[in-house]
């Protein structure tokens, strides 16, 4: 069922799945100021809607999302650079609010996923690329420097084939970028919406707060150490064990 959502990021649920797309299709979904304050709003919503389980985030047209919108670049040269940083900043506390959020976020990637758009996709919990998907960082090749989106990428990819990436601003295929640890998985073009569907259906009859611990645990792991990494997953564990949920699933389980 479709919500009322003006302006340029459509917003629809159907059963437990938040669907946000984005809709800008004639800029080729480029980030503008209003698509990622309206990203913003949409992941607070999501956040605190009990009937959202799983939030799909995926472009309208034939690109995922290009990057920044480049008439908004070309204006912020004339800005100071406190305006320009706290702009930077806001689509730096976008991919932030991704991985706070504490329900499931699954990337649908078809055509080209550029830049900002990259990093947007690369921050979610799940990225899904149709096989004709490309992914690339070309900001040098504007002139522009890929800073928000390196500190993703240098994460998942390693230092050297990130940098390479960024220096030669090259565009990678889907498989490239799944065997890089980009994309989470490449599914053919015409089952890509299958492929997306039966993932987050598959998420959102999960245990809500299972996922959430899950989700919670893997990202407080970056940077631990071994046995840091070790202590916090018992206290994780110790924390769900007293959960309803988990308590629920089990005596499932045993009555089988």
């Amino acid at each position: 069922m479709a919500e009322p959502a003006p302006g340029p990021v459509a917003v629809a649920r159907e059963g437990g799945v938040l669907t946000l797309t984005l809709d800008r299709a004639e800029k080729r979904n480029a980030l503008s100021a209003a698509v990622i304050e309206a990203l913003h709003q949409s992941l607070d919503r999501a956040d605190l809607d009990p009937d959202v389980r799983v939030v799909v985030l995926r472009g309208a047209g034939k690109d995922f999302c290009a990057g920044a919108d480049l008439e908004e670049l070309l204006a912020s040269a004339d800005q100071s650079p406190e305006e320009n940083e706290a702009s930077a900043r806001r689509l730096g506390e976008l991919f932030t609010r991704i991985r706070r959020l504490p329900k499931p976020i699954v990337a649908r990637v078809h055509g080209r996923a550029l830049a900002g758009g990259a990093g947007l996709a690369t921050a979610c919990d799940v990225v899904i690329a149709a096989a004709s998907a490309q992914l690339g960082y070309p900001e040098v090749q504007r002139g522009f420097v890929p800073a928000m989106v390196a500190t993703i990428l240098r994460r998942l990819a390693g230092e050297k084939a990130a940098l390479d990436l960024l220096l030669t601003g090259r565009v990678i295929g889907a498989e490239e970028a799944r065997a890089l640890g980009l994309v989470s998985r490449v599914a053919a073009d015409e089952s890509l919406d299958e492929t997306v569907r039966a993932v987050s259906t598959a998420l959102a009859g999960s245990g809500v707060s299972a996922l959430a611990l899950t989700k919670r645990l893997f990202m407080e792991l970056d940077g631990l150490g071994f046995e840091e990494g070790i202590a916090l997953g018992a206290r994780v564990n110790a924390v769900a064990r007293q959960t309803p949920e988990y308590r629920e699933a089990i005596r499932r389980f045993l009555r089988r």
